[in-house]
């Protein structure tokens, strides 16, 4: 696996794999996504990067056909348990969000809920959602403004973290309502944004800290890259991070805004 391209996603296939606990929290947010994007029963619908599949069984269960894929394999295993504790049927499959293995116009909506904005290359990455979508159709997601909290703990990590390779786009990027017009482009009209807020509960602000390094990708991998190779470089990125969380956290709760973009196909 020499390409660095190769190598970035195989750390975020391994990263992302310990992410399930987090489903607590976007369960709720699920709902509102495919609440915001109008899924109706029959529609086609494809989740991508869907994780546990909570956006996936949500529609499913308003009557869509719905197919989810992930990178990572772990956490489809969870999205198909979800789906059959719900009763619903799901086609999961693994694949890569730059590389959809769909026909051209197979679907009426494209949904992602923070989950395309971690593929490396956004104009491949919406050039396929758009692709797969049919003429008429709604593209819909959820992303994280930079100025979030969870905006500003992927930036501190990327801080944090060697260079990734050429042409790889920071995440937070896709939380930006000029950087996804700009994006989106002329392919699409009707173009909207809403913003909402997740609640996400701690007990302190290294309790968050903790949870993060448990559950959250990058960070993850940050640790994992740092433990015991430089241990002190480790805790400054752990005194940074609380620091931070502390700004939002405040009765047990740390507040962590979202942008929702819908638009539908040309």
């Amino acid at each position: 696996m020499s390409d660095p391209l190769d190598k970035f996603k195989q750390m975020q296939r391994e990263g992302w794999a310990h992410f399930a606990p987090l489903e607590a929290w976007t369960t709720p947010t699920a709902a509102q996504l495919v609440k915001y994007a109008g899924v109706r029963a029959g529609q086609k619908v494809l989740d991508v990067a869907c994780g546990t599949g909570v956006v996936a069984v949500t529609a499913a269960r308003r009557g869509a056909v719905v197919t989810g894929l992930d990178l990572t394999p772990e956490l489809l295993v969870r999205a198909r348990e979800n789906a059959a504790i719900a009763g619903v049927q799901i086609d999961f499959r693994e694949g890569d969000a730059e590389a959809l293995p769909f026909a051209d116009g197979a679907f009426d909506v494209v949904l992602s809920q923070f989950g395309h904005m971690f593929a490396p290359r956004p104009d491949r990455t919406i050039g396929e959602m758009l692709r797969v979508l049919a003429p008429g159709g709604t593209i819909a997601f959820s992303t994280w403004p930079p100025e979030s909290f969870v905006g500003r703990m992927f930036s501190l990590v990327g801080a944090y973290m060697p260079p990734p390779p050429p042409g790889v786009s920071p995440p937070v990027q896709w939380g930006d309502p000029a950087t996804v017009r700009e994006r989106l482009g002329a392919a699409v009209h009707d173009l909207t944004f809403a913003r909402r807020t997740m609640v996400v509960g701690a007990l302190s602000p290294e309790h968050s800290r903790v949870n993060m390094e448990r559950t959250a990708g990058p960070v993850i991998k940050l640790v994992e890259m740092l433990t015991g190779k430089d241990d002190a470089r480790l805790a400054k990125f752990r005194a940074d991070y609380e620091r931070s969380v502390s700004e939002f956290l405040e009765d047990n709760v740390v507040p962590q805004d979202f942008l929702m973009t819908r638009a539908v196909k040309n």
